[in-house]
């Protein structure tokens, strides 16, 4: 690519006339203005010091030559300040809007002018880091009374009644959530203030930086777009947001062509970018934020909607720290009734295990504030939504330009900010809501893969600790990850730590729930019922499959048996399909005395997924308190009330651990 030319327009209301290639390119001096710089002469001091009459004696002919003297110093101060200053002009607007290479155009690349809104400039106040500032409650109290007081489908975030006719798999197909129901809650809705009581007294700085909002889009709904945008600007202070910057990747719908372009001209401080060919979502984000003017630079997903004074709480942390990346935390938004609450566990850890799945652990007793409402480290972040002072990501190298599309971008921003000199942190008291699709509802484009971006991310950032994700992902070892010399040259240059440091001095309490080495199993291989002589199967079954009874398949082929009837009993003391070295991801969960066996997410946290392997050969579940049973007649598997007597009940795992399972239950 030569230039951001080359990807981006920037679109706005049609008052301005013609398309982007038709537009004359901006002058040196639009340019300036655009990115924060104004082009001016030298400051000339009009309060300068002046000889006072009243001193002058007369025929002593003072007053002529010092008033003569303090001209000729006031003309070499302006020389000297025309030599230092204006050349430096230039510069000092480069150093303001310095990119490395690696951002999308390269270094000296132009966004193209917004036609009808001028030139964007600010003037910048004086912004002072740190403690020493008065405080301020940041509170918007009169739109949370407004807001308290609204009725309808979807207010105060409660579910939306869903009718037959609204469920219907065309609501989905499009978007991965359910767009009929969408369209039929306000864009206005209000949301439930979810956030711990201690955030209602909690003051912040008095001065903040501003902030641009990145959204980023391909192929959005109407309804969902809106809904994001009409909620940051509802429940942020405006003088907070400098800029909400809607990038465009290539969508081809209607809706977000003119009418959206129509729709945002109604809102000042929104505008448009739109690449020329799809870039993907980690490219997308880096052209927002190339083109961002804010002191901050917040990154929203485009099916979000902001919670109660979601913003200040942020720019908070980075104004007492630049190098801070913050985090909100974030809610679910329900991909079918559009209800809005707390994730599970709410307040954890972001973290990963060996396969590079991200996963979310407990806060340690160390970590634990006396204040719960009080930000807390976070070894890793969910992805999609943060903010971080703009130099700051760019110092850092922005993105890896090498990464495609998407996955793996979290990983790679969050070891950098920890091993480079940076900090990251969740921040309770700042809420934001976000649609977890039902599933992804585009192509990603041929070739791409999210193995080689986290390959990549191994070689350049995780040192020797790679080999725990190679001995887990063999398909990775000898996978290209592309050429990956500059991102290990800036590491060098930013003087980044080892990712041993990371490990133990950052997140330090990740092998506890992930180990490098994984744990001897307790039992693995077919689960064979004594009763019937037949083998628990997952008949490839998803999350949410219900375990059944199959006739056993081992001995009949190996890809048969390996990819439905082997199961392990992990050191977690949870049940999931596969063998010891590549369990899956979701295990037998139950809920009551008589639910069926089902595969549900693993979530390492024992509770339904906690199981016991007695001496009786019976399967005991101790947060029902019952046992698993089988029927025959109709190969189901399910809870019963425990009956060591009955053959049914009794379970053959094919191979086991004794040391394991003798410590499971002595424990």
């Amino acid at each position: 690519m030569n230039s951001e030319l080359d990807l981006v327009n920037e679109t706005s209301a049609p008052a301005g006339g013609g398309s982007s290639e038709e537009r004359d390119a901006p002058s040196q001096l639009e340019r300036g203005r655009r990115y924060g710089t104004e082009y001016q002469d030298s400051p000339v001091d009009e309060d300068a010091p002046q000889e006072d009459p009243s001193q002058w004696r007369p025929g002593s002919g003072r007053g002529f030559r010092e008033g003569r003297r303090w001209r000729l110093l006031q003309a070499a101060a302006l020389v000297l300040a025309a030599l230092v200053l204006l050349p430096n002009v230039g510069l000092w607007a480069l150093y303001r809007e310095r990119q490395p290479d690696s951002t999308p155009g390269g270094p000296g690349a132009a966004v193209v002018p917004v036609a009808g809104q001028g030139s964007r400039s600010r003037q910048k106040k004086p912004f002072f880091m740190g403690d020493g500032q008065k405080l301020k409650d940041w509170h918007d109290k009169e739109a949370i009374r407004k807001d308290a007081q609204r009725v309808g489908n979807g207010e105060q975030g409660r579910p939306y009644p869903m009718t037959d006719a609204e469920r219907v798999d065309q609501a989905y197909r499009e978007n991965g959530f359910n767009i009929y129901v969408s369209d039929k809650i306000s864009l206005n809705r209000s949301l439930p203030d979810i956030r711990h009581p201690n955030c209602n007294s909690k003051r912040y700085l008095e001065t903040l930086p501003n902030t641009s909002i990145i959204i980023p889009f391909h192929n959005e709904g109407w309804s969902s777009l809106l809904r994001t945008v009409h909620s940051v600007l509802n429940r942020s202070p405006p003088e907070l947001v400098a800029e909400i910057v809607l990038v465009d990747d290539f969508s081809d719908r209607e809706h977000l062509k003119k009418p959206l372009e129509d729709y945002m001209a109604l809102f000042p401080s929104v505008r448009i970018l739109r690449t020329k060919k799809r870039e993907g979502l980690i490219r997308t984000r880096m052209l927002g934020a190339s083109a961002a003017t804010g002191d901050v630079v917040t990154f929203l997903d485009s099916h979000c909607e902001a919670n109660v004074n979601w913003l200040p709480p942020l720019l908070d942390r980075i104004a007492r720290n630049r190098k801070t990346i913050v985090c909100p935390m974030i809610d679910v938004i329900d991909h079918d009734d559009f209800r809005y609450e707390t994730q599970a566990g709410d307040a954890m850890r972001g973290a990963f295990d060996w396969e590079m799945y991200y996963k979310r652990i407990p806060i340690p007793p160390e970590l634990q504030k006396a204040d719960p409402s009080d930000p807390f480290e976070s070894p890793v972040m969910a992805g999609g939504l943060f903010a971080v002072d703009r130099k700051w990501f760019w110092e850092l190298g922005g993105y890896d330009p090498g990464l495609e599309i998407w996955g793996g971008e979290q990983y790679e921003i969050s070891f950098k900010v920890w091993m480079c000199g940076g900090r990251m942190e969740d921040i309770p008291c700042s809420r934001v809501g976000h649609i977890y699709r039902k599933y992804v509802p585009y192509k990603v484009p041929a070739g791409v893969s999210l193995a080689r971006n986290l390959k990549r991310v191994a070689e350049v950032w995780m040192d020797e600790y790679a080999e725990y994700i190679y001995q887990r992902r063999p398909e990775y070892r000898h996978l290209s990850a592309g050429d990956v010399v500059a991102q290990k040259k800036l590491r060098s240059s930013l003087n980044c730590k080892s990712f041993k440091w990371f490990m133990t001095k950052i997140a330090w309490d990740l092998p506890k729930f992930y180990p490098p080495v994984e744990p001897p199993a307790a039992a693995w291989g077919e689960i064979r019922n004594v009763g019937t002589g037949l083998c628990a199967d997952t008949k490839h079954g998803a999350l949410g499959a219900i375990l059944r009874l199959e006739s056993c398949v081992r001995g009949r082929g190996e890809a048969a048996w390996n990819n439905m009837q082997v199961f392990t009993f992990t050191w977690r003391e949870d049940i999931r399909p596969g063998d010891p070295q590549h369990t899956k991801k979701f295990c037998l969960d139950a809920i009551s005395h008589n639910s069926p066996v089902t595969l549900y997410d693993c979530h390492s946290m024992k509770g339904n997924q906690l199981w016991k392997y007695r001496k009786d050969k019976t399967l005991f579940h101790p947060v029902s308190g019952s046992c698993v049973d089988c029927s025959e007649s109709d190969h189901r598997i399910f809870m019963n009330t425990c009956n060591p007597a009955s053959l049914t009940q009794q379970w053959l795992f094919e191979h086991t651990n004794s040391t394991v399972l003798e410590m499971f239950n002595r424990n």
